[in-house]
């Protein structure tokens, strides 16, 4: 995928990419929607070829900031720019309406006309747009073809697979030649086996497109697979945006934690020591000083049935909140003193007798922290 394209130091007079502004900038937003419970408060910029992956809790706004970029939800404030033109704009009382913006969808259902063909399907958005039936669906056919889909051009979407339905459903917001593309869950309706086949032929799709691609999902794998960069949403604002690497290696909230597989704890830092709210303290390899954030994984936590005698210098004495299994690991929710978690394979949490309300002693070695500026 295209990697976000900023204006060169060296040649700070140089043209701007073709579809987007004299900044480079393809897409300029400033999504202000406000209702009766929900404020939505959410500044997005993209350069053209740049894949935006939109992550949040439910009720966060991801789904209020799609809508309002498709132009089926009006904005209350700020602004909507596209390529350099004004699509939306309150304050001059400007909206251009959802039919009339170069923008695709690929629903989270797909929403496929259930009595069209694949091929028609495909060739609606062209007829729309007023072109002559024949020429339409011979576009069709190659989206079709490109999708690896031309042998099923002549089937209805009842008799295609969900794979299948997702690749019309992209074929057919493609076909319209957007220059935004918005994915609301577009692999969610997918069993295990065949996301990971349709993910991989997405993120070819994706990388060839040339304009801006925005996509709204609950799957921290999707998102790191699919996205350039990841705005994190929480409440209706943004909390944390960056490349995966970076919201990955410094996550900045509990849920943005969760969503990565880290413990996350902030306090504050002097030396290689984080003092928590609460008193507790976590020892670390980093040397900070100041607000910070301490992070390490499930799996950097060792369990022991008694207090360990080890070299490390964070031990707990804590309580079996539940287990579940986490792919081939069991993870153990703990409660206490610093409420963690931690994997442990099968064996190992059967020689332990872990069960919901026993004790534990938890350690964790200062190298497998990592503490960082909050």
């Amino acid at each position: 995928m295209n990697s976000r394209a900023e204006p060169s130091p060296e040649h700070p007079s140089a043209p701007a990419r073709a579809g987007s502004d004299a900044t480079g900038t393809a897409l300029d937003a400033r999504l202000l929607v406000e209702r009766a419970a929900f404020r939505l408060d959410l500044a997005l910029t993209a350069a053209p070829g740049e894949v935006i992956a939109l992550l949040g809790p439910n009720g966060a706004g991801k789904s209020t900031a799609l809508r309002a970029l498709a132009g089926l939800l009006p904005l209350t404030g700020g602004h909507l720019r596209l390529d350099g033109r004004t699509l939306e704009d309150p304050a001059r009382q400007l909206h251009t309406p959802a039919e009339e913006r170069p923008v695709g969808v690929v629903f989270q259902d797909y929403l496929l006309f259930p009595h069209l063909s694949a091929l028609d399907n495909v060739a609606f958005g062209p007829r729309c747009q007023g072109r002559p039936k024949k020429e339409a669906r011979a576009e069709a056919a190659g989206w079709l073809e490109r999708m690896g889909l031309a042998d099923h051009a002549t089937a209805r979407p009842g008799s295609l697979s969900g794979g299948q339905a997702q690749r019309v459903a992209l074929a057919r917001a493609l076909a319209v030649r957007p220059r935004l593309l918005l994915l609301d869950e577009p692999l969610a309706a997918l069993d295990a086996r065949t996301r990971l086949d349709i993910r991989s032929q997405l993120r070819r799709h994706l990388g060839e497109f040339e304009a801006v691609a925005v996509l709204v999902t609950h799957d921290p794998l999707d998102a790191m697979v699919l996205a350039d960069r990841l705005v994190v949403i929480e409440e209706g604002r943004q909390v944390q945006a960056g490349t995966p690497a970076e919201i990955s290696r410094h996550p900045r909230t509990d849920y943005i934690a969760r969503l990565v597989g880290l413990n996350l704890y902030q306090g504050t830092a002097e030396g290689h020591r984080v003092t928590l709210a609460d008193g507790q303290v976590l020892n670390t390899t980093e040397e900070l000083s100041g607000p910070a954030f301490v992070a390490f994984p499930p799996s950097a936590v060792t369990l022991h049935p008694g207090r360990p005698e080890s070299s490390a210098r964070n031990v707990w004495q804590l309580v079996v909140a539940g287990l579940d299994l986490h792919g081939d690991q069991v993870r153990v929710d703990l409660t206490g003193e610093l409420p963690l978690a931690a994997d442990l394979t099968p064996a190992a949490a059967a020689e332990l007798d872990l069960a919901p309300g026993g004790t534990v002693w938890a350690s964790v070695k200062a190298a497998q922290t990592h503490a960082y500026p909050a």
